[in-house]
C-alpha cells in the first residue's frame, strides 16, 4: 500500500484547535439567542473517522447546548409510522447544535451496502431527503452536510491499525472489512446520493480525512463559516408582518365555500334513528383499518362555534378509547415555538393500527398564522406544498387522513356566539379572540378558499361540512368518516 500522507504537527494543531475552540464557544453564545438551529451531518466510508470526529467536537463544544445523535435500524415502534417520524422526533430546538453520526442517509448507505439491487431505489430516497431538507433549510435550519473522503488504501491501513492493537480491535467488523472489499462500488452509490441531494441549503462539503488533525480543524471552521453566513442570512429577513389586503391566490376554493348548502336540517327524532347505524358502521370500518394495520388521522377545521367539539365526542363514542388519542391544538407552546410549524403534528402522528383526532390541526400555518401575521408571507405560502407533502408521506405509508371543513353561516354564528355568553356552563367557551376573530371573516374566507383550493388532494382531500344545523352535521361528520375509510380499504 502507499504511504500515508505526512500529518499536520501536533504543535500547529494544538495552536489552531485552541483559537478554534474558544471561536466556537462564542458561537455557541451567539446561538442561544439566534432564530434557527443546526444540524451537522458527518457521513463516510468506514475507517473515515466520524466516530472520532465527533468526540473531538464534543470535546469542543459546551454539551448544554449539543445533542448528538446515531440511527440504527428502525425499531417495531418507528416501522409502525412514516419514515421521517423518527427524525422529526429528534430534531434539536432552535438554539441548538444537532450532531448526526448517522441520519435520514444511514439506511439508504447501508441497504446499498447489503445489496446493489438497492441502486433502484435511491432515485426515490433520494426525492424524500431533498424535500425534507429544503422544508428545514426554509423554515430557517441551517443543514451542514459533511463526507469524509478517504482512499481505499488508507481505509485499508486504519482498518489494519485498529484491528491490531487489542485496545481498538472491537471497533472493527466483519460488515467493515466487507465494506472495504466494495469500496468502489459503495464509493460509487454515496457519490450519486450526495450528488443528489447537493442543493442550495443543503450543500455536501468534502473533507480530507486521511489526516485526523487536519479534518477536525476542517469542519470546525466549516462550522464557524457557515454559522456567520447564517446569521447575515436570518437578519435579512424582515419581520413577520400581517399584510395589509388579503387576496384570493384562487377563487375556486371560495366559490366551492360560498356555494355550500346551509339549510339542511334533521329532526331530533331523525337523528337519533340513524346515529346508532352509522356509530356501528363506523366501528367496523375503523376497525377493519386496524386490523390492516392502517393509522386513521382525523383533521378537524371550521369557524369558531362551528361544533367541532361535538361532532368528536360524536365520533369518537364509536371507538375503544384505548385505540385514539385527541390532540386539541391551541396556541404553540415555548418549546414549540423553538420547532419547525409541522414538529409538533409529526409528534403525534398514531402508530399503524391506531387513530388521532385534530382538533384544529396543521392548517394553523395557512388560516390564523397568516392572517395574524404570526409567520412571514413567504412562510406561508410555501406552506400549501409542505402540507400536502407532509400528508403524502402519512398516507403513503399506509394511513387515511380524514380532514373536515365545518361550515356555518355569518348569522348562525352570532347566535352561538350570543348563546355561549348568557348560559353558564358555555361561557368558557368564548372569549375576545373568537369576537376579533369574528371581524375578519371576510379575511379568514379567502384564506379558507385558498387552503381548500391548494390542498384538497385525492390522498388527502377535503369535506365541507354544513354546520348550521348540529345533528345534521354530527351525523354527516359519522357518514363521511365511514364511507371514506371503507372507499381507502377497498382501494
Amino acid at each position: 500500500m502507499p504511504k500515508a500522507q505526512e500529518r499536520l504537527p501536533k504543535r500547529l494543531y494544538q495552536a489552531r484547535a485552541t483559537r478554534l475552540r474558544a471561536r466556537l464557544t462564542q458561537l455557541q453564545l451567539e446561538l442561544k439567542d439566534a432564530p434557527f438551529k443546526v444540524l451537522l451531518i458527518i457521513a463516510g466510508p468506514e475507517g473515515a473517522g466520524r466516530g472520532s470526529l465527533l468526540n473531538t467536537l464534543a470535546e469542543w463544544l459546551d454539551p448544554r447546548g449539543v445533542e448528538t445523535f446515531s440511527y440504527h435500524p428502525p425499531t417495531d415502534e418507528e416501522e409502525k409510522r412514516p419514515h421521517q417520524w423518527r427524525f422529526w422526533r429528534s430534531l434539536p430546538a432552535k438554539g441548538r447544535i444537532g450532531l448526526y453520526a448517522g441520519s435520514w442517509y444511514t439506511e439508504t448507505l447501508r441497504e446499498e451496502a447489503r445489496s446493489e439491487s438497492a441502486l433502484s431505489h435511491i432515485a426515490h430516497e433520494a426525492d424524500r431527503i431533498r424535500a425534507f431538507e429544503k422544508l428545514l433549510a426554509d423554515g430557517g435550519t441551517l443543514i451542514l452536510k459533511v463526507w469524509l473522503e478517504i482512499s481505499k488504501e488508507a481505509q485499508g491501513r486504519r482498518l489494519k491499525t485498529l484491528r491490531e492493537d487489542p485496545a481498538t480491535a472491537w471497533r472493527v467488523t466483519d460488515e467493515d472489512w466487507e465494506h472495504h472489499r466494495h469500496y468502489d462500488r459503495l464509493a460509487e452509490t454515496a457519490w450519486m446520493i450526495r450528488s443528489k441531494t447537493d442543493r442550495p441549503g443543503a450543500r455536501w462539503t468534502t473533507v480530507e480525512a486521511e489526516d485526523e488533525r487536519a479534518r477536525d480543524l476542517a469542519v470546525g471552521q466549516l462550522l464557524l463559516t457557515r454559522f456567520r453566513q447564517q446569521q447575515k442570512k436570518m437578519a435579512r429577513l424582515a419581520r413577520p408582518r400581517a399584510p395589509a389586503e388579503v387576496t384570493s391566490l384562487r377563487a375556486s376554493g371560495l366559490r366551492r365555500l360560498h356555494a355550500l348548502p346551509l339549510d339542511q336540517e334533521l329532526s331530533e327524532k331523525d337523528y337519533h334513528a340513524a346515529r346508532e347505524k352509522w356509530l356501528g358502521r363506523l366501528n367496523r370500518a375503523v376497525r377493519a383499518a386496524f386490523a390492516a394495520e392502517r393509522a386513521v388521522v382525523f383533521a378537524f377545521e371550521g369557524w369558531d362555534a362551528a361544533g367541532k367539539g361535538g361532532a368528536i365526542r360524536r365520533l369518537t363514542s364509536a371507538i375503544d378509547p384505548r385505540d385514539y388519542r385527541v390532540i386539541p391544538v391551541a396556541k404553540p407552546t415555548d418549546e414549540e415555538k423553538h420547532a419547525h410549524y409541522l414538529w409538533r403534528f409529526w409528534r403525534d402522528q398514531p402508530r399503524a393500527g391506531r387513530m388521532a383526532v385534530f382538533d384544529r390541526s396543521w392548517y394553523g400555518r395557512v388560516l390564523v398564522e397568516r392572517l395574524e401575521g404570526f409567520c412571514r408571507d413567504d412562510e406561508w405560502r410555501r406552506a400549501y406544498e409542505e402540507i400536502n407533502d407532509f400528508e403524502r408521506q402519512l398516507t403513503d405509508h399506509g394511513a387515511i387522513v380524514i380532514k373536515y371543513w365545518l361550515h356555518v353561516s355569518h348569522a348562525e354564528q352570532l347566535r352561538r356566539f350570543r348563546e355561549r355568553e348568557t348560559t353558564p356552563h358555555k361561557q368558557h367557551k368564548i372569549n375576545h379572540e373568537d369576537w376579533r376573530n369574528r371581524r375578519k371573516r371576510a379575511a379568514y374566507e379567502v384564506a379558507v378558499g385558498d387552503m381548500l383550493a391548494l390542498t384538497d388532494r385525492d390522498n388527502a382531500p377535503w369535506h365541507l361540512v354544513p354546520a348550521n344545523d348540529k345533528r345534521y352535521a354530527r351525523l354527516e361528520v359519522l357518514r363521511y368518516a365511514s364511507r371514506r375509510i371503507e372507499e381507502v380499504l377497498e382501494g
